[in-house]
């Protein structure tokens, strides 16, 4: 009896942390903002807490397994903020946010393999491999298809999944399945401690400079910084960004770059909030660089990407864009970060041009529309059939 009875008493406590900790995550979002400054309106959780009392009074009464109330917190109130039906928010385990901060700086332990969903097959497609990264020293290639790790199958919608299955602790070897053409091959590849490049430059033909700017990770303007002066010093006459494929990453550092090609007090992005007016951003430092620029774009360029391309574009008139129309994402998200170590995205604002054209849904257009060679890619077409390049050389010339 005294056994049942502190069984009984366990639950009860457990069904009120249940009810609390669903409180407690509205409520640190709000003191998170309220420490920002902004006025903020409390609100009502006594709906969502009996909700959460019903249907835990109701499984634990009828269900036969073990109830592990973390995981099912963890999965509530991820369902909760999916039901805002946008891709784009999602509640963060903590052991997903110390994920999402390794990747925000630019520095992990995995492979070091740039990976995506190929929607049309529903399989997780090799990018490419880093340079200088064990994926590449394992002869991991663009175009691979990753059907397993570790001897778990994965499909496109899982990239996720897949993404944390690759990273795991430093010095432990991972055994991947890799679908290349007709063959079926098994590769082990050791994780460590990879540094991402977000930029790659060289000098053309021409004294053309060329930067490819791979990712807006955290530092990635301190980066560009170093790599102009490198091609400054090398006296370039012309410039060519190559934002191809490039997702997006931290807008700071995208606006921060774009600072350095255009004049100073000119808007680089207007951005509007739901509870606030719009905020423009604008150019605090005179124009660095002079010379004409292309910027290379494409479908898949997308959000910091297209920021930059339309604060520089839309404010020097010696730049011009090749390629095709980019992804068309124009909204920020703002990531929260919660007191016991997870956190919650969340879309918080949309942003425009600076002569306040939308981007969300619709994308930036090229000057110059063109398309790689039928069966490219951005990832395997050979530079002397890269039609988009080969343009903006021509057009430097």
């Amino acid at each position: 009896m005294k056994k049942e009875k502190m069984q009984k008493i366990y639950k009860i406590i457990m069904l009120v942390i249940l009810t609390a900790a669903i409180t407690f995550i509205v409520t640190s979002i709000i003191m998170y903002r309220a420490l920002e400054g902004e006025n903020v309106q409390y609100v009502t959780t006594d709906n969502i807490g009996k909700t959460f009392q019903m249907f835990h009074k109701f499984i634990e009464e009828r269900y036969i397994g073990e109830m592990d109330e973390n995981a099912m917190l963890e999965s509530a109130i991820k369902g909760y903020v999916a039901g805002l039906n946008d891709e784009y928010s999602e509640y963060i385990t903590k052991s997903e946010m110390e994920e999402y901060l390794q990747d925000a700086t630019g520095k992990y332990v995995g492979i070091g393999v740039y990976i995506a969903n190929n929607t049309e097959t529903n399989q997780i497609v090799v990018l490419m491999p880093m340079k200088g990264s064990p994926a590449e020293e394992a002869g991991i290639k663009a175009g691979d298809i990753i059907s397993k790790v570790d001897g778990v199958a994965y499909t496109g919608e899982q990239l996720s999944e897949a993404s944390s299955a690759l990273k795991r602790e430093e010095g432990t070897k991972v055994q991947i399945e890799l679908l290349r053409d007709d063959q079926v091959l098994t590769i082990e590849v050791e994780r460590r401690e990879v540094k991402v490049n977000h930029i790659e430059t060289e000098v053309l033909e021409n004294k053309i400079g060329y930067m490819q700017i791979s990712s807006f990770d955290e530092g990635c303007y301190e980066e560009f910084q170093q790599k102009w002066q490198e091609l400054e010093a090398q006296k370039i006459t012309s410039l060519i960004i190559d934002l191809r494929n490039n997702g997006g990453g931290i807008v700071e550092e995208a606006l921060n770059i774009a600072d350095t090609m255009v004049e100073k007090n000119k808007t680089l992005l207007i951005t509007e909030s739901k509870n606030q007016k719009e905020e423009i951003t604008k150019a605090k430092q005179d124009k660095i660089i002079q010379i004409p620029i292309v910027i290379l774009i494409n479908e898949n360029a997308a959000s910091a990407s297209e920021i930059l391309t339309a604060a520089v574009r839309e404010n020097n008139e010696k730049v011009t864009l090749v390629g095709t129309t980019t992804y068309g994402k124009g909204i920020i998200q703002t990531i929260y970060s919660l007191t016991d170590g997870s956190g919650i995205k969340l879309t918080t604002s949309q942003y425009y041009t600076p002569n306040h054209n939308v981007i969300h849904q619709v994308g930036i257009k090229p000057d110059i529309q063109i398309e790689l060679p039928e069966g490219k890619s951005f990832y395997t077409v050979e530079r002397k059939n890269d039609t988009q390049l080969q343009k903006a050389i021509e057009i430097l010339k």
